[in-house]
């Protein structure tokens, strides 16, 4: 697969919805992710991301204009011992409860699907990383729609276990802006990443669509021990 460049890609698509990247720097010491969320409506627009213990979590910016929190109010980030889980939605705390008592990432996920909100029928994509003593792997799901038929769900995991330095993996809910919103297709795609943070975060957030971007959530984590660096950037800023 061919790697592309994550700027060119944000760049060149106006509305690729929610989107989660996994990877590791190009020296090879840290485990990198990011998600993103954007919007077209207003209840969509507005949220901030907002620290959460080891994670973070939605919330409105303007409390007296949130409409209905059940798709949009979650907590996109969660850390579960040596696993961070990245997600769209509160499918989140489902992986989070699950894998505590045992089950497998694919598991934990057999009891969702994709979000009830035709046409769109918005997939649900989800991380998971693992780091532990000086090893690090991931993996990444979609539960997606039939083709847009809410009938049949459609489910994929995809795992990295021993992942390249300088490579990262880009999941994101909808191939382009449309009515209804094409859901992602194909396996995660292969992009570029940075070994500075600030650099990325900046990278990332200046390549999103201007009028859609809502927020964004970096970390870095040291593959050596575990800690982390984080960033959050929301453009609704108090």
């Amino acid at each position: 697969m061919e790697m592309r460049s994550i700027a060119k890609q944000l760049q060149e698509n106006s509305y690729p919805g929610r989107g989660i990247i996994i990877g590791r720097t190009s020296d090879g010491s840290k485990a990198v992710t990011a998600y993103f969320i954007m919007g077209r409506s207003e209840n969509s627009r507005n949220r901030v991301f907002v620290e959460d213990g080891e994670g973070i979590r939605t919330q409105a910016y303007d409390p007296s204009k949130l409409e209905d929190p059940s798709l949009i109010i979650y907590a996109p980030v969660r850390v579960l011992g040596n696993k961070t889980i990245v997600t769209n939605g509160d499918q989140t705390d489902t992986i989070y409860d699950q894998m505590d008592r045992q089950m497998t990432f694919e598991q934990s996920l057999r009891c969702r699907e994709f979000e009830p909100d035709g046409p769109n029928y918005t997939p649900r994509i989800s991380g998971i990383m693992h780091v532990e003593n000086g090893k690090f792997s991931y993996a990444m799901s979609i539960l997606k729609s039939n083709n847009g038929n809410p009938d049949g769900c459609n489910r994929y995991t995809f795992a990295y276990e021993t992942p390249a330095a300088g490579e990262a993996r880009f999941i994101h809910t909808y191939m382009n802006d449309g009515n209804p919103l094409p859901s992602f297709e194909g396996e995660p795609e292969l992009i570029d990443v940075v070994d500075n943070i600030d650099e990325y975060t900046k990278l990332l957030w200046e390549s999103l669509n201007v009028d859609n971007k809502v927020s964004l959530f970096v970390r870095y984590i040291n593959i050596a021990d575990g800690t982390y660096e984080t960033r959050i950037v929301n453009k609704h800023q108090d």
